[in-house]
């Protein structure tokens, strides 16, 4: 009987042990991952339809906070030295190369099955292009009207005095969709000839704005005339709302962008940021592009009806290294001369 006793009691040990833990050594663990902490660029209300994709799919939780993605550079080297943040999500290549530059992002190749264009990566993978997407204008029908014009089709029609105080863009060195805008300027005249450009355009300029998206609403609402932004954004966030919008695309050449991903460097959830980084380029997370009109670069990827693609229009020779390296000398003369 005291046998008995003994082997029951031991059992009942082992039980309660399983129960406080939740496993024994023949229970396989379950992994547990860190909160991922990043910045985005993207406007919230699309990172969070990404990212809590991203949560169902991997169970890892994710605190976001929402900047453009000048202000995420900034932020990421103020933080160099104690990182609060892991991965910088979205953005054009511009902003990354720059801060790749300044040693503030970490190098990984993604782990996927197919070959990225050598435009859409860095050499030493310190940051990955996975959407691009075109410079385009947008532009209040209502107003086209009213006026008797028709929509802008070149960099010149934006220095028609009937658009006077009528446009309105973001900050070259805010928001990386106006820098492109500007980088865009500076492929086609030089860096003089864009300032003198710009100078002229300026005087039509309503307002500038943070985010590179903001305009878009704002001329669908009829606050301003013209607006400058990414296609994808101005079918996605005008166009597709209902707004009385077109979209038009200058003939000289326009610009255009390769949305990075980047893990930044000292960040402290890698494992995690890794895997966040690896989903970017999967068939599952690229599909979701079509419901913002982003261009994915997965092959295997569908591109939703009405986006309109690079091979499309009429493209500069737009040269996103050497653009992104020179930022701040570009940005500096551009304040220096707007006085903006």
């Amino acid at each position: 009987m005291k046998r008995i006793i003994a082997v029951l009691s031991v059992a009942v040990l082992a039980i309660s042990s399983v129960m406080a833990n939740g496993t024994n050594e023949n229970t396989p663990s379950v992994k547990e991952y860190k909160t991922l902490n990043m910045y985005t660029a993207l406007d919230a209300e699309e990172a969070k339809y990404y990212i809590d994709a991203f949560e169902a799919e991997t169970g890892i939780k994710v605190n976001f906070v929402r900047m453009s993605a000048g202000e995420v550079a900034i932020r990421i080297e103020a933080e160099k030295n104690n990182p609060q943040a892991s991965v910088w999500y979205g953005g054009s290549s511009t902003d990354h190369i720059s801060a790749s530059a300044k040693n503030l992002l970490e190098s990984y190749k993604p782990n996927i099955d197919f070959t990225l264009a050598d435009n859409l990566h860095a050499s030493d993978n310190s940051w990955n292009g996975f959407y691009t997407g075109a410079i385009a204008f947008v532009t209040n029908t209502n107003f086209l009207k009213e006026n008797n014009i028709e929509a802008p089709t070149s960099w010149q029609d934006l220095l028609n005095p009937v658009f006077k105080g009528q446009i309105e863009m973001a900050y070259p060195y805010t928001s990386g969709t106006a820098y492109t805008t500007f980088g865009t300027i500076i492929e086609l005249k030089g860096l003089d000839g864009a300032l003198e450009y710009w100078k002229e355009f300026d005087k039509n300029v309503h307002q500038y704005t943070k985010s590179g998206t903001a305009c878009i609403a704002r001329a669908g609402l009829g606050e301003c005339a013209v607006g400058i932004g990414f296609s994808h954004d101005i079918l996605s966030k005008g166009i597709k709302q209902g707004y009385p919008l077109v979209m038009t695309f200058p003939k000289e050449g326009t610009g255009y962008e390769v949305g990075g991903v980047s893990l930044i460097k000292g960040g402290k959830e890698m494992e995690e940021a890794k895997i966040f980084v690896d989903w970017c380029f999967s068939v599952s997370a690229q599909n979701l592009f079509k419901n913002y009109n982003r261009l994915p670069v997965n092959p295997k990827a569908d591109v939703v009806e009405g986006s309109v693609k690079l091979s499309d229009i009429n493209l500069v020779d737009y040269d996103a290294v050497q653009l992104g390296l020179s930022k701040n000398d570009n940005v500096k003369a551009w304040r220096d001369t707007i006085g903006k």
